[in-house]
């Protein structure tokens, strides 16, 4: 018979080695099977069984064991013929976890679970009898006889809120993805075209626009959303988060399930389904991942056993004052392996393309938000998280290892260096970063009268002299159109006329600045609204004829982005670019030229940032002529004027050798043409 005892400390079970052959694993039906039936007593509630190995202890402590999944957590299993759940959860210091549910009557004395003796502060057990769908908790006595109850902090399917049960599950899902997945290194890399439209499910449209209870399904969003973005040309689309939290208000960014979808849409396995269709339909899929903070609700990690067991306990370095939420303890080994496998977890079984991590500036740096004396320095006397710092580092190397093909993308707001590099290179690791500092410049710009923009014509250059540091993606997201700061549209000078044409041109000027490129939802169509997570986007605006030609502007955008290799095949290099004219700066004329691998595939762009239309304006080009012009943001299929264009390009040559040529150019108002 089996009892407490009878496990040594070593991890092994009573005897019986990890690699004997009457241990076997049948990965596809997560099934394990012990046959000698003598190690488990079947007359207890609970049994005392493992599926632990010596090397996984030893690794979680470490902080180096990334598929923490496949292990933690709740797992349906069948042991001695007898189906059920095993349970195994961290809780390093309680004296007592057991496991309460639907199952059991919520009483906690019925399904104790069995404490490890090699002092990892792992709970496990086998309870027989728990089904698919089942409610559960941990309550766990723990420091001082403190009592928490307790969500499973490897949930993969939580219930609705405001009920905060963990639910059993098993995904049963089959993908239908592979062509995508066995060629989207093509799409994922740095020198692909990069478009993202960024998506808050909930709120992007709903079955009742005026009820914010009303949610689509996963299923209903995949066949509303895929074709929407389809149609609009976007590479890819990035989820604000969908990982399980309590407070709609917090848009997903206080998270307490690391490894479920949220309810709010359906099982999890909608949300495989969501991925698959955009997948299919050859449509890149990256997920904000939030790794700095989260929330006090009482169902989730904060003092998790009655003490700081996933934050640190030093509040200058544990508490978060800008949201009232708690800070990972990056030194602890165990939430070091808890983070990475929650990464690996998106990447592994649910096939997204990339993740976006949040507020990265927030984890770099001790005083972040914090006045002096509100934080203490590091061992060097500097203000850098050297435990964050490796942790991100590790996070990096690990998905990079792992999914060679797909990306990681930091929200960084601050000038800390290598954001972007290799770690060989002393960077830390991710491929691409918001360019948050062009954000705020282009949009300073933008917000100018034309009349008085030639004198702050350096908002827009300034970018490329520090462009090469990182590789930038330039984000216009949801934080620039909530909080008083106004649509995108509004953001814009002048008459009706003149915001959407000066909207156009600035997406112009977006689409064809090095890097990749991120636009929130509803900036596509001129959104007039701030955006408000309780209801959906204003689709009725596309009845009016500047809302669907702007749309119809985005779209050929992305159209023209993914048709032209200048735009993207050196779009992190310096080859990539060229400034043509910056000496106009009091007619507020800008042009630059993207370079391809191939010269025949360079364009120009040319931006006229004033209401006044400029005839027969002169640029001179080294190189082969520009010949065509191939877009202009004045169309008229865009809601533009659409009567300065370029119908033949009127080129003459400097010298004798036709290596540089003159154009001689109209330039609509508050437009962007490009020549090929």
């Amino acid at each position: 018979m089996s009892n407490q005892s009878n496990k040594p400390a070593d991890g092994t079970l009573g005897g019986l080695q990890p690699n004997a052959s009457s241990h076997s694993i049948d990965t596809s039906k997560s099934i394990v099977r012990y046959e000698d039936k003598n190690f488990i007593d079947t007359s207890k509630t609970v049994w005392n069984y493992s599926i632990l190995y010596d090397n996984d202890i030893q690794t979680f402590a470490a902080g180096t064991h990334y598929s923490l999944y496949e292990k933690f957590g709740s797992k349906p299993l069948e042991v001695l013929g007898t189906k059920g759940f095993y349970f195994c959860v961290w809780a390093p210091n309680a004296t007592r976890v057991s496991v309460i549910g639907s199952f059991n009557a919520w009483q906690k004395d019925q399904h104790i679970l069995f404490p490890r003796l090699d002092k990892s502060g792992i709970w496990e057990g086998f309870i027989p009898g728990i089904q698919k769908g089942d409610l559960y908790k941990y309550h766990i006595v723990g420091y001082e006889d403190r009592v928490t109850i307790k969500g499973d902090p490897f949930a993969n399917y939580w219930e609705l809120r405001p009920a905060t049960s963990s639910i059993a599950w098993q995904f049963e899902y089959e993908w239908k993805d592979t062509a995508w997945m066995e060629t989207r290194v093509k799409h994922n890399a740095l020198g692909a075209p990069w478009s993202v439209y960024e998506v808050h499910l909930a709120s992007w449209m709903r079955p009742d626009k005026h009820n914010e209870e009303s949610y689509n399904t996963y299923h209903q969003i995949a066949d509303r959303l895929v074709p929407y973005v389809k149609e609009m040309g976007f590479t890819h689309v990035e989820f604000m988060p969908v990982t399980e939290h309590p407070f709609d208000g917090s848009w997903g960014y206080q998270c307490t399930g690391f490894f479920a979808p949220t309810s709010r849409f359906g099982e999890p396995e909608g949300l495989m389904h969501l991925i698959d269709t955009f997948h299919r339909a050859g449509i890149g899929v990256i997920l904000d991942w939030v790794p700095s903070h989260f929330p006090y609700d009482a169902h989730g990690l904060y003092l998790f056993d009655g003490t700081h067991t996933y934050e640190y306990a030093d509040m200058r370095k544990g508490y978060h004052p800008d949201w009232n939420s708690y800070i990972f303890n990056y030194k602890r080994g165990e939430v070091k392996s808890f983070l990475i496998s929650s990464a690996r977890f998106w990447f592994d079984l649910f096939h997204i393309d990339g993740i976006r991590v949040d507020a990265v500036s927030s984890m770099l740096k001790l005083d972040y938000s914090r006045k002096e004396g509100e934080w203490e320095r590091n061992e060097f006397g500097g203000n850098g998280n050297l435990e964050a710092i490796a942790f991100i580092k590790d996070l990096n190397e690990t998905i990079f290892r792992d999914f060679p093909d797909t990306q990681t993308i930091a929200e960084e707001a601050t000038d800390w260096p290598g954001i972007s590099k290799p770690t060989t290179s002393g960077g830390l690791g991710f491929g691409m970063k918001w360019m948050m500092g062009w954000m705020h410049d282009t949009l300073d710009y933008f917000k100018i009268d034309p009349l008085f923009r030639k004198d702050h014509q350096d908002k827009l250059t300034f970018s490329m002299m520090y462009f090469y540091d990182e590789n930038f993606m330039m984000p216009l997201s949801h934080d620039e159109v909530v909080h008083g700061k106004s649509p995108m549209l509004y953001k814009m000078p002048g008459d009706e006329w003149q915001k959407f044409a000066n909207l156009r041109c600035l997406y112009t000027y977006m689409w064809t600045h090095p890097g990749g490129r991120l636009l929130f939802m509803g900036n596509e169509f001129g959104q007039t609204s701030e955006w408000n997570y309780r209801s959906e986007l204003d689709w009725h605006l596309l009845d009016f004829g500047l809302h669907k030609g702007l749309r119809k502007c985005v779209s050929d955008l992305n159209k023209l982005l993914k048709e032209h290799p200048a735009l993207y095949e050196n779009q992190f290099k310096p080859a990539g670019f060229e400034w043509i004219s910056l000496s106009h700066r009091a007619q507020s004329i800008l042009a630059y030229r993207r370079k391809g691998t191939e010269k025949a595939s360079d364009l120009l762009i040319v931006l006229n940032l004033t209401p006044v239309p400029r005839f027969n304006w002169e640029v001179e080009i080294d190189g082969e002529p520009y010949t065509e012009e191939i877009f202009n943001s004045d169309s008229n299929i865009y809601g533009g004027a659409g009567d300065v264009y370029n119908a033949e390009l009127r080129i003459e040559k400097i010298g004798d050798e036709s290596v540089r040529h003159k154009l001689i150019l109209n330039l609509p108002p508050l437009a962007a043409i490009i020549l090929k």
